[in-house]
């Protein structure tokens, strides 16, 4: 018999929950406040039926665009027209993409009035690593390695 092309065809261990997790889902999931503009991971609960999203989403970060009374509305994907779908609170979580330039924002920000401050201006941009400095290195001697001359006439009389 081949093999079915369903819905949730080959979701076995994508839909799993993980060890140690199964069980009642925690109420702090229902709990979480979502805003328009907030960036979300789409995760699937095999646990909750109800509001699945499609395997192709599972482990995608979108941006909520809607917010209803159970679900939130997900702008999914990278292309010209973004993929809009709706997903229960149990299938998303907040993203953690935007924590690294959130806390370089104020760090920057800190720098700036720093600057501004002491009178001066200064660059917040990233700079690219460049290459590490040269150095000599001290205390060996130099030994010079020639090659030992081939004698085809010797090597044939010996044999294999």
């Amino acid at each position: 018999m081949p093999a079915g092309h369903g819905l949730r065809s080959r979701t076995r261990d994508l839909f799993a929950r993980p060890f140690r997790k199964k069980g009642y889902i925690a109420l702090s999931t229902y709990l979480k406040t979502y805003k328009i503009g907030d960036y979300v991971d789409v995760k699937v609960n095999g646990a909750v039926h109800k509001g699945m999203p499609h395997k192709f989403y599972h482990g995608r970060t979108g941006k909520v665009w809607n917010v209803t009374k159970r679900a939130i509305g997900v702008e999914v994907g990278n292309r010209i027209i973004r993929k809009r779908i709706h997903v229960r609170v149990e299938h998303v979580q907040p993203s953690r993409c935007t924590e690294e330039f959130k806390q370089r924002k104020i760090t920057n920000d800190k720098l700036k009035a720093e600057a501004k401050a002491r009178g001066e201006k200064i660059s917040t941009k990233r700079q690219p690593v460049g290459p590490k400095p040269g150095f000599m290195v001290e205390g060996t001697t130099i030994e010079t390695v020639t090659p030992i001359p081939y004698d085809v006439v010797n090597d044939l009389k010996g044999g294999y």
